[in-house]
């Protein structure tokens, strides 16, 4: 009898975001139909390209706290997208080459090109990925405890990815259900875009008219909110344009609809 093939099955007839995403970061991971709703993105919405390239570079510069001045050498980026330039492990191992990362998705073009990504880990440090979707917290966490050590901070990140939980409840569900499990001294990294933007909203609103996961923009008080209980890392919860911008990048920080913070858990 045949083998059975469980390679993933990878949809190029319906745009998807991470593909989407990775052709507003500047990549080249997408096909045809996520550059025709990229491209229509822009139209509604032309600051989504520099949502998206200050996102990556909000994520340079907390990684590189946390790996650095906070010391963490365990992360879990639940929600990774397509890996571009400068993705977690880079910017972890780079400071820190015995970090362990542990990425998490359920995109099968992300699986599949999540074996790029280790190639290029150090010698002495751990990369690896997961195949989970975010709506099951309680899944990532039994199986990132396979590489992770759970006695010890681990750094936690939704990076432009909550706006997929289906309600406001859902989504603290999975951040609260994530942050439980990782003890303290832990760290939460997290930004979303967010609805006092008409454009992003109707542009979101348009992605999901074209059969694409929904994607729900939220005010950015209850983006705030997953970090309640947490010890906010200056300078707090600002635009991802605004949180430890580099004095070479100071004409970038005028401030956008997506917002970020990096908090501790006591």
């Amino acid at each position: 009898m045949p083998e059975e093939d469980n390679s993933p099955v990878i949809r190029t007839d319906i745009p998807h975001s991470a593909r989407i995403w990775n052709y507003w970061m500047g990549g080249k991971d997408y096909y045809e139909i996520d550059r025709i709703a990229g491209d229509a993105g822009i139209e509604i919405d032309p600051e989504i390209v520099t949502m998206a390239v200050q996102s990556r570079q909000f994520l340079i510069r907390a990684v590189g706290h946390l790996a650095g001045e906070a010391g963490l050498r365990q992360f879990l980026d639940i929600g990774t997208g397509l890996p571009t330039m400068q993705n977690t492990h880079e910017v972890a191992q780079g400071i820190a080459p015995e970090s362990k990362v542990v990425y998490g998705d359920n995109d099968p073009m992300v699986l599949v090109q999540s074996r790029s990504l280790l190639t290029n880990t150090t010698r002495e440090g751990v990369t690896t990925y997961i195949e989970a979707d975010y709506n099951d917290p309680e899944r990532i966490v039994a199986d990132a405890q396979n590489v992770l050590n759970f006695d010890k901070p681990i750094g936690v990140m939704f990076m432009g990815v909550l706006g997929h939980a289906a309600s406001y409840a859902d989504l603290t569900h999975i951040v609260r259900t994530v942050m439980d499990a990782v003890p303290s001294g832990s760290y939460l990294v997290a930004w979303d875009g967010t609805d006092d933007s008409a454009e992003y909203v109707k542009l979101c609103e348009n992605y999901t008219g074209t059969g694409g996961a929904p994607y729900i923009p939220r005010p950015k008080e209850q983006i705030r909110g997953i970090f309640d209980g947490l010890e906010l890392v200056e300078p707090g919860f600002v635009s991802i344009t605004q949180w430890r911008t580099d004095a070479s990048e100071k004409a970038l920080t005028r401030e956008i609809s997506a917002y970020c913070a990096v908090g501790r858990k006591p």
